[in-house]
């Protein structure tokens, strides 16, 4: 139950509150989008390859995933202020030490001491905010408000990242949280009510520790197979490895009695599907936009401040049609919604796919764009599905594991995609080559999602009394380098 000054207050409390929480997340999603903007920076002064820099991502996006749910029921019971604190502390910690990382182990460190930070401060941000507007109409208003001024982060976050990569370097991108995480701290320790929730279940400790390994070892096969070879025995064992571990976790979550993924969940078929396409999401959004800054440096000879301007059009897009996807999934249905939303991303990633060195940027921007308001025209829709195909107080779960499905899409698109490219490298082809061929396996891969969600997402309207799909506790969005599942940096 939470405490009586987490519910009441004065209105500069509630105002103090939202402040202090949708900043917390401003934080996340800046970093989110802010890092693509200096990977070839990154790549030149840490002397790395394109392994390296799938490591920079995926380190922060595979803690992230792999911690979401189990931040929720930390914040839960043990305080949410308490958590929330605390994971700003750890993040903005991380980030002094990701900008001082004299090489690329270190950095890789801190970007996983980051992923940590926002597995406790994102989900405890939301969680702060409900406990302290119990009114249903007033908390949708305020998570709205929540939503929609965090992610003004995603769209500032490729201007931001070229501006500082370029006058100061890459190191620059991660000082810039420490002031916001510092003055965070201080109000968040002087004005933030505690509140927790006694009843919250216990934090399944074996579950979460198999779903990091098996995920984490599966990512070390897939990004590590292009340089080391896929017939190599450490990469075979990482894959061998990874399904053993699969097993295990399925074994242990069908035996406990309050495990992080309900498996009987996986019977409801809204509930599957929705999470399957959110996947993909995941996979294609981050995975394809951890290339664009490198599009536009690499193949068509931009400055690291120009690219980040160029690959704008992503974010802005997102941040545009994410207020609407919701409205129109709850008048026209979910499987409309989300299929029309997958078509138009398939199509912007399939015409990327065929763009060139000589390619003009007027002939780019709208691929760009397309991609990002598909994407985010089928998010917010899925994430409703999957919380309808559960009971009401399985909600908040639901909407976590639809958050964490991206994210683990997100380590999956960034290591394939990747490997993709290497792939096509070591068989003679360019660079710009390996980026076509990457661009049109994410738009495939989406486009054969459309079918998918078309024939599959069926009871496809929302209830009356639940129009808008319910925000995900994640660290949106997504987590990605230049385009955030509204994703992870």
């Amino acid at each position: 139950m939470a405490a009586p000054h987490a519910t009441a207050g004065s209105r500069s409390d509630r105002a103090v509150l939202l402040a202090v929480t949708c900043l917390g997340q401003f934080m996340v999603l800046l970093d989110n989008t802010i890092v693509g903007a200096a990977l070839p920076d990154m790549q030149e002064s840490l002397h790395t390859q394109l392994t390296g820099l799938q490591w920079i991502v995926d380190a922060y996006v595979l803690l992230v995933a792999m911690l979401l749910l189990s931040g929720g029921v930390f914040a839960d019971r043990f305080g949410r202020k308490r958590v929330y604190l605390t994971g700003v502390a750890v993040f903005t910690v991380a980030s002094l030490l990701c900008s001082l990382a004299p090489s690329l182990g270190w950095l890789v460190a801190g970007r996983v001491l980051q992923g940590i930070g926002a597995a406790a401060l994102s989900p405890a941000s939301l969680a702060l905010l409900a406990a302290a507007h119990p009114v249903p109409q007033e908390r949708i208003r305020v998570i709205g408000l929540w939503a929609g001024i965090s992610g003004v982060g995603l769209a500032a976050g490729p201007v931001a990242g070229g501006v500082l990569t370029d006058a100061f370097g890459w190191p620059a991108i991660f000082l810039v949280n420490l002031p916001i995480g510092v003055v965070l701290v201080l109000v968040g320790l002087r004005h933030l009510g505690e509140s927790r929730n006694p009843g919250a279940p216990a934090i399944d400790v074996p579950g979460t520790a198999l779903s990091v390994l098996a995920v984490g070892v599966l990512t070390y096969g897939l990004i590590e197979g292009g340089a080391r070879g896929w017939t190599s025995p450490v990469i075979v064992g990482s894959f061998a490895t990874a399904v053993i571990l699969l097993a295990a976790f399925v074994a242990v979550e069908a035996r406990r009695d309050a495990p992080m993924l309900p498996l009987r969940l996986l019977r409801q078929r809204m509930f599957t599907v929705s999470n399957t396409a959110m996947v993909v999401v995941g996979f294609a959004l981050m995975g394809s936009s951890f290339f664009f800054s490198q599009f536009f440096v690499y193949v068509q000879g931009s400055s690291i401040l120009r690219a980040g301007l160029q690959t704008l059009p992503v974010s802005v897009a997102m941040v545009i049609v994410s207020p609407y996807a919701g409205r129109l999934a709850a008048r026209y249905g979910f499987r409309i919604v989300v299929t029309a939303g997958l078509a138009l991303a398939a199509l912007g990633l399939l015409a990327l796919g065929m763009v060139h060195a000589d390619t003009g940027y007027a002939h780019v921007w709208w691929r760009l764009g397309l991609a990002g308001a598909g994407f985010a025209l089928a998010m917010s829709p899925l994430t409703g599905a999957a919380i309808q195909a559960v009971s009401p107080q399985e909600g908040g779960l639901a909407s976590g594991i639809s958050s964490t499905t991206r994210q683990i899409g997100a380590v999956l698109g960034v290591a394939v995609l990747g490997a993709v490219v290497r792939t096509r490298q070591s068989g003679g082809g360019s660079f710009e080559a390996g980026l076509n061929s990457a661009f049109l396996v994410a738009g495939t891969v989406t486009a054969a999602t459309a079918v998918f969600t078309g024939l599959w997402l069926t009871r496809s309207r929302p209830a009356k009394d639940s129009t808008t799909p319910a925000p995900s506790t994640g660290a949106e969005p997504v987590a990605s380098p230049n385009a955030a599942s509204t994703h992870s940096g």
